[in-house]
């Protein structure tokens, strides 16, 4: 049978008439028409006041780190319940993370984030927030706590495009945003990111960064270094054509929510929404009732040529964090383990879900 992905990319816009017109002009290199058009579509979707479109998701959380002046032996807060590339950034610039569980939201747990900044070895400098599987975090009291310490809050949207809270898009509360178009994600541009502010002076030194930290003169000249982080105009383009689509894709993605909550939800508890809030829904993810169960139903749908995955191993349990700090209660470990993320597809027919759900009944 034709293999179900859990997220494949869905082009059905006008991606293919943006490209023809990108290879009309010539324009291939970074930069040019349809990035700018990429970044003023997002701006006007998320209402941040500044877009800067790069190369991917790990770029702007990086660039974000760089622009704030984080350095070596700086602290900087994270959720542990992500994926790694909400971390790495933290590497690059060689400072130290420490691990924050999560709550019943399945998102960092603001209670435990008052305990790290307590108990921290010196004032951590940053936060690192996931909005995990396009779902919101607790952002009225994040918010709150990271004023109150005086705390850069960075949010790591990765997942999250088209999510809400308050009625704000998710990546416009922290001082910087990020965002992924990879090929999984809810719209895609094959590869590539998009950092988001409302400080636009900051933006302007993130761009700055982004493009080799080149002097705004005629000759090459260079007092900093910097990175080569921007994003293709072809990929600008297939940007701008997803961006139209991405109300449609948002329904798609909660319609296959729905549909697996009716008929799966006396087995799996599935993410929950805060109720302010509205999720993209870019995986449909839930728990089930013992350890180990999760398995046994991912090796079930593969065996029928259907991917499916655990939910994230924490950061805290990876072997590269081995020595990190971490304050922990035991969440994320008890939802890793009894986890699954099924296929979410937004353009999966129900005929598709219908068998995932059957093979799901029938090994539980």
């Amino acid at each position: 049978m034709q293999r179900v992905f859990l997220s494949p990319p869905n082009m059905s816009g006008r991606e293919q008439e943006y490209i023809a017109k990108v290879f009309e002009s010539n324009y291939i290199a970074p930069l040019g028409e349809y990035v700018d058009k990429f970044e003023q579509s997002v701006k006007d979707y998320t209402k941040a006041r500044s877009a800067l479109a790069l190369s991917s998701g790990t770029s702007a959380l990086h660039l974000a780190l760089r622009t704030l002046g984080i350095k070596q032996d700086d602290i900087v807060l994270a959720s542990t319940f992500t994926f790694i590339a909400s971390i790495v950034p933290i590497l690059y610039e060689k400072a130290t993370p420490i691990f924050i569980d999560s709550d019943e939201s399945w998102n960092l747990s603001p209670a435990l984030l008052k305990k790290a900044i307590k108990t921290a070895p010196k004032k951590p400098k940053a936060l690192f927030v996931t909005h995990l599987y396009g779902q919101a975090a607790k952002m009225k009291e994040i918010c709150e706590i990271c004023q109150n310490e005086g705390i850069s809050l960075i949010e790591d949207a990765a997942e999250a495009l088209g999510g809400f809270y308050d009625g704000k898009a998710l990546g416009t509360f922290g001082i910087f945003g990020a965002l992924s178009f990879n090929g999984n994600k809810i719209i895609t541009t094959s590869g590539g990111g998009m950092l988001l502010s409302q400080d636009e002076n900051l933006l302007a030194k993130a761009r700055y960064y982004s493009t080799q930290a080149r002097e705004p003169l005629l000759h090459y000249e260079h007092k900093d270094y910097g990175y080569n982080y921007r994003l293709s105009n072809v990929l600008g383009a297939i940007g701008v054509a997803q961006m139209e689509v991405l109300e449609k894709r948002v329904e798609q993605k909660r319609r296959v929510f729905e549909l697996y909550q009716k008929e799966l939800g006396d087995i799996l508890d599935f993410m929950p929404e805060l109720a302010n809030s509205r999720g993209n829904r870019w995986l449909s993810t839930g728990l089930f009732k013992e350890k180990g169960t999760n398995l046994k139903v991912i090796k079930a749908l593969a065996d029928e040529n259907i991917e499916s995955r655990p939910l994230w191993n924490p950061m805290h349990l990876q072997p590269l964090f081995k020595d990190a700090l971490s304050v922990l209660d035991g969440t994320s470990e008890e939802m890793f383990s009894k986890g699954i993320c099924l296929p979410s597809g937004s353009d999966m027919s129900e005929e598709t879900q219908e068998r995932v759900i059957k093979i799901v009944k029938e090994n539980v």
